[in-house]
């Protein structure tokens, strides 16, 4: 049995802890936001789903189609497969639709439309840039380094008081490599705002998910999607953990049916079958090895570079020429070739084994 002492003493260290956290967040939470009042639905306030029981509280159709009734405002079927996958704890989940969403929760929750700024790592997703325009919000850029990893010092140094996200794509997109950890770490206990890490591409790698040290900071949220490796882009079903006070201050912004019913069903149909999941993020792996090998033997191919994701980065000779004549032969990829870093580059998803064999065709034919 624990020293009364000593059980006291972890009482008083955990209570402490949460203070701090609440306080840092507190800091960052745009005054208008802190007090609102979020909406209440007919869903929220009654959640009962006994099929016995006389739904007349939300005004919908009363004829029976699998769809007539509002979807679960909290998705609670969802979280609870995900908090069992993930070992996440329900009220460290919010759900949204698409990644999209909930990175544009993340804007409206802590940036001041016309005051704040957030500091973006280029090359990089689109959306943030796309989404603070959106929201008013400057933005701040800080170029990867040559081999695309995060210049931390510089990085800390461009950050003022008004810097309230920084976003770390982690595989990042469009270069497909892992930043290090190291760095992270430092930017996570160095940086004054929240620190986004997106891990969309988090299944295709051997890097372990930050979602295993959640806990220690209360500035991290962590966002990954099932649009990737779950194979669910067409549902857009985003996902975010934080802490749970990052988690109710977005709840209460969030809207009210924001994930609806047949995307609902569809997850919780791929979430009980996940094993299927790893399966076929591993044959992709195994495929973008193989993959690489094979763009590497080609001379119109200057650089292959390492990916951690489920695309690779490739340096070529002439990119828009090439990206045209692979148009010409219906195999359709992505020109990144202005993107900083990335002049003359072409980003290859891997696909099946036929369009893996149709893509390496093609350009054995641009080749000659």
């Amino acid at each position: 049995m624990k020293n009364i002492f000593i059980e006291s003493s972890e009482r008083s260290l955990s209570r402490s802890l949460i203070m701090k956290t609440d306080s840092i967040i507190q800091n960052l939470i745009r005054e208008n936001i802190k007090n609102i009042q979020p909406y209440s639905s007919a869903r929220d306030e009654f959640t009962e789903t006994n099929s016995k029981l006389v739904f007349l509280d939300a005004n919908e159709n009363p004829f029976e189609n699998g769809v007539n009734r509002y979807p679960d405002p909290q998705q609670k079927r969802i979280k609870e497969k995900l908090s069992e996958i993930k070992n996440i704890a329900v009220e460290n989940i919010l759900l949204g639709n698409g990644s999209d969403e909930v990175l544009d929760l993340i804007f409206r929750a802590f940036c001041e439309p016309n005051k704040d700024n957030i500091i973006i790592l280029p090359p990089t997703y689109g959306m943030y840039k796309v989404l603070a325009n959106i929201n008013a919000v400057a933005i701040k850029e800080v170029e990867l380094t040559t081999n695309f990893q995060p210049k931390t010092q510089t990085i800390l140094l461009a950050a003022n008081k008004q810097s309230k996200i920084l976003f770390l794509c982690s595989p990042n997109n469009p270069t497909g490599n892992s930043f290090s950890r190291v760095q992270v770490e430092k930017i996570l206990r160095q940086f004054r705002g929240i620190v986004v890490i997106d891990e969309a591409y988090i299944d295709f790698s051997e890097e372990e998910s930050w979602l295993s040290r959640l806990e220690e900071f209360p500035n991290l949220i962590i966002t990954q999607t099932m649009s990737k490796a779950y194979g669910m882009a067409g549902i857009r079903l985003g996902v975010c953990f934080a802490s749970k006070e990052i988690i109710n201050v977005l709840n209460s912004i969030k809207p009210p049916y924001n994930v609806n019913e047949l995307t609902q069903q569809k997850a919780i149909e791929c979430l009980e079958n996940v094993d299927e999941i790893y399966k076929q993020a591993k044959i992709i792996v195994s495929d973008r090895k193989a993959l690489k090998i094979e763009l590497s033997t080609l001379n119109l191919v200057e650089e292959v570079y390492s990916s951690d994701a489920n695309f690779l980065l490739v340096k070529v000779n002439n990119a828009n020429k090439i990206y045209k004549e692979l148009i010409e032969e219906g195999i359709v990829v992505r020109n990144r070739t202005n993107q900083p870093l990335c002049e003359n580059c072409l980003r290859f998803t891997i696909g099946n084994t036929y369009g893996n064999e149709e893509l390496i065709m093609a350009l054995k034919y641009l080749d000659k």
